[in-house]
């Protein structure tokens, strides 16, 4: 029985954050047509042994070894033969295993690109939730999807909404985009005075009007970090130069993102602001299938808006996204450490360290203080991630001080 036949053997990188959870929600209305091979998750071990009494994973790993062990005893009590394992090389084998068909990467952070690897190399449709795999590992990533031949669909909503404007033939691309235009709610601050941000608490950016999402990239959207490194991802994905990509503020997260072609023409793709929908995508893909989501209720919807980042004090609000066009820029391997400064900043902010309007303080200088040449490989990118950690570290204690 060939692929196209039996069901689809997925593995769920990151299966207890929000992008885990409602994959797995996509996939238990088509039970005929998808299977839970693997889930993997950092510490949650409630939330795991729930996942694998309902799906029944031949394997479930867990980052560290107390908490597999944990699962693994549970699993036991509950009668299951799921395969419990730990550690990074786990989750390596995993994504890159016989097995599998769809690998969907939602391990949040720079933590999920050697899996993310894995899979490129071992030619998996893989299912791009994590964006730091292409932030982080920009060519050298892109040179392992193209030697495995895996088939990289973008899950992010704005990329996927690019993905479904564009012309089905990669190769019409360049000729026929005149630009990428990836549209930003402006977050939970998107009117706020600039001078309020320094006591902004970590519960009211994570508060978004419109998205549910993890406390990290909620942070990320609140200071419009998510968006610099999507502009980012979206360079790396669609081959575009960085001057074809324009971001717009767009308050009510319907136009997900658009494509202007060269004719002038706009494709927009419109839908509900629910994960759920690029995620059925991706796993369906070409064919579409229901994904849960809500309906769009045209009859409900009141006036679509856009503004610029040029206009209304946005430049000011969220001077972080233009450090997405200046490390593209730079020599390869810049994106790496802005993404690296931004997750320790993020962390620091979340845990009470430093301000909100630190954070980008916290990029700048780990970008003006980390000497880049060019990554070769994996090695090479970990080395300068945990090297612009360090940096950042030391940024960040700065600021305590």
């Amino acid at each position: 029985m060939d692929t196209q036949t039996r069901r689809q053997r997925v593995a769920v990188l990151g299966s207890t954050g929000s992008i885990g959870v409602s994959t797995l929600d996509v996939m238990a209305l088509h039970p005929q047509r998808f299977e839970v091979f693997a889930l993997t998750a950092a510490t949650q071990v409630d939330k795991m042994l729930a996942q694998c009494v309902q799906f029944k994973p031949t394997f479930a790993v867990m980052a560290h070894v107390p908490q597999a062990r944990e699962l693994a005893r549970l699993c036991q009590d509950h009668g299951l033969a799921t395969q419990v394992l730990s550690g990074s090389q786990a989750l390596d084998m995993i994504a890159a295993h016989e097995q599998v068909d769809v690998v969907m990467a939602a391990i949040v952070g720079a933590a999920g690109l050697a899996s993310c690897l894995a899979a490129a190399r071992s030619g998996k449709r893989l299912l791009l939730a994590n964006k730091e795999a292409l932030v982080v590992g920009g060519p050298v990533f892109l040179r392992a999807v193209a030697a495995g031949g895996a088939r990289l669909l973008p899950i992010d909503s704005e990329h996927s909404a690019v993905f479904q404007s564009l012309p089905q033939d990669p190769s019409t691309w360049q000729e026929r985009v005149e630009k990428i235009i990836l549209t930003a709610s402006g977050g939970p601050f998107r009117t706020a005075d600039p001078a309020t941000f320094a006591a902004i608490t970590p519960d009211q950016a994570c508060a978004h009007p419109n998205w549910v999402m993890g406390r990290k990239i909620s942070v990320d959207s609140a200071t419009m970090m998510n968006k610099a490194l999507e502009v980012i991802e979206a360079h790396y994905l669609f081959g575009l130069t960085p001057q074809r990509i324009e971001v717009v503020i767009h308050p009510q997260s319907v136009i997900h993102s658009m494509v202007q072609y060269h004719d002038h023409s706009v494709v927009a793709q419109l839908g509900t602001p629910d994960m759920k929908v690029p995620i059925a995508y991706g796993l369906a893909w070409p064919d579409r299938v229901r994904s849960g989501a809500a309906a769009l209720d045209f009859s409900a919807l009141s006036a679509l808006t856009f503004e610029s980042m040029a206009s209304n004090g946005h430049a000011q609000r969220f001077p972080g996204l233009q450090l997405a066009w200046q490390v593209l820029a730079g020599t390869p391997g810049s994106t790496a450490v802005l993404n690296a400064a931004n997750e320790v900043a993020v962390a620091a902010f979340l845990g009470g360290g430093i301000r909100f309007d630190q954070m980008h303080a916290v990029n700048l200088e780990t970008l003006a203080r980390v000497s880049v040449s060019a990554p070769a490989g994996l090695d090479d990118l970990l080395a300068l991630d945990a090297q612009s950690r360090a940096v950042a570290t030391q940024v960040v204690q700065s600021l305590r001080r």
